[in-house]
C-alpha cells in the first residue's frame, strides 16, 4: 500500500467512445458520496422497511436483523460502520477542491441527528429513537403476524 497523500493516477473511463478523466479527488468525492446515500437508505429501510413487508413479506428475513442492528447501535451508543468508512473516505480526500457536497449539505443531518443541534444531540435522545424504531417496526410486524394467523 502507497503512503497516505500519495498521488494516485488519474483514471479514464470509456464510454461509447467517449474518455472520461476521472481524478483521484473526483473518484473519493463520489465514493464519499455513495456512502451517505447508502447509509442513508439503510436508514430510511431500518425505520420504514415494515411497511414494505406488508406488501413483500420475503423481505422480513432482510429486515429484521436491519431493524435489530440498527436500534442496538442506537440504544448501545455506539457508531455504525458506515460512519467510519465515511470519515475514513473524507480524510483521505483532505484536499478536495469542494468544501461540502450536496449529499454532504442536506442527507447527513438525517442521518447525523446531532448536527442540528448546536450543543449537540442529548445521548437520551439516541435511545428514544432506537425504542422508536423496534416500537413503530414491532407494531407492522405484529399486524402482519395478527393479519396471517
Amino acid at each position: 500500500m502507497g503512503r497516505v497523500g500519495a498521488r494516485v493516477p488519474d483514471v479514464f473511463i470509456f464510454v461509447q467512445g467517449y474518455h472520461i478523466l476521472f481524478s483521484h479527488t473526483m473518484l473519493l468525492i463520489l465514493l464519499t458520496d455513495a456512502v451517505v446515500c447508502f447509509h442513508l437508505l439503510f436508514v430510511a429501510f431500518v425505520l420504514g422497511g415494515g411497511f414494505l413487508v406488508l406488501r413483500w413479506p420475503w423481505l422480513m428475513r432482510v429486515h429484521i436483523p436491519c431493524t435489530a442492528w440498527g436500534a442496538i447501535i442506537e440504544i448501545g451508543g455506539w457508531i455504525c460502520p458506515l460512519t467510519y468508512l465515511e470519515n475514513h473516505l473524507r480524510y483521505l480526500n483532505r484536499q478536495a477542491g469542494y468544501s461540502v457536497s450536496f449529499v454532504e449539505h442536506y442527507l447527513l443531518p438525517m442521518i447525523y441527528p446531532d448536527l442540528w443541534f448546536p450543543g449537540g444531540f442529548p445521548p437520551w435522545g439516541f435511545t428514544i429513537i432506537g425504542c422508536g424504531v423496534l416500537l413503530i417496526n414491532g407494531m407492522v410486524y405484529f399486524y402482519v403476524w395478527q393479519r396471517n394467523t
